[in-house]
């Protein structure tokens, strides 16, 4: 594993960023959208997808829960990405603060994702800071979540094409406090 200012490369293939920026906009396979379990995209992170993605993304959401009721944290809600560059949109399932067990569940919503990427033989995966927003996760506790979740899975899964993985995050705060986490985990694999 090497690192280099906002990015790790995990088992010499995957490059693990993090970066300031507007998730909307990034060229990927898929963004995650961190959801609510109706897939009522109204707020946060979801009403941007929704914004700029066009009404499709709620169309497709619509029939998605439809034909497999509510989403829940292992496994994401999957559509197209309507207008936006990237090629798929995962509805992941944020943990609310206070309703229990949020860590494993934030984990498993991370988890659900990247397995779904290396299910669809896809080469990238945008994230953004799952339920640190609305829903009030801790952004400290979320980023040492996010760090264990996505290194633990490169080194003990198969990824098979998956060789970029992005954490897009909105606010400068938010980058830093990301950025602390990434320096940990990488001092404690060193």
């Amino acid at each position: 594993m090497q690192i280099s200012d906002n990015a790790i490369t995990l088992q010499n293939t995957i490059v693990f960023d993090i970066r300031k920026g507007d998730i909307t906009a990034i060229e990927v396979d898929a963004i995650v959208n961190a959801a609510n379990a109706n897939l009522v995209h109204g707020g946060g992170v979801a009403a941007a997808i929704r914004s700029r993605g066009g009404e499709s993304i709620q169309q497709e959401s619509d029939q998605w829960l439809k034909d497999h009721g509510c989403i829940h944290h292992k496994t994401p809600a999957i559509t197209s990405a309507g207008n936006l560059p990237a090629k798929y949109v995962f509805h992941a399932l944020g943990p609310i603060w206070g309703e229990g067990n949020e860590p494993q569940k934030l984990c498993w919503a991370i988890e659900g994702c990247l397995k779904q990427a290396v299910k669809m033989n896809l080469r990238s995966i945008a994230f953004p800071a799952i339920s640190t927003g609305i829903y009030q996760f801790p952004k400290k506790l979320a980023a040492e979540i996010f760090m264990d979740t996505i290194i633990g899975f490169c080194h003990a899964k198969k990824t098979a094409q998956l060789n970029q993985i992005t954490i897009v995050l909105f606010d400068a705060k938010s980058l830093e406090i990301f950025k602390q986490a990434l320096n940990q985990a990488w001092s404690n694999i060193s």
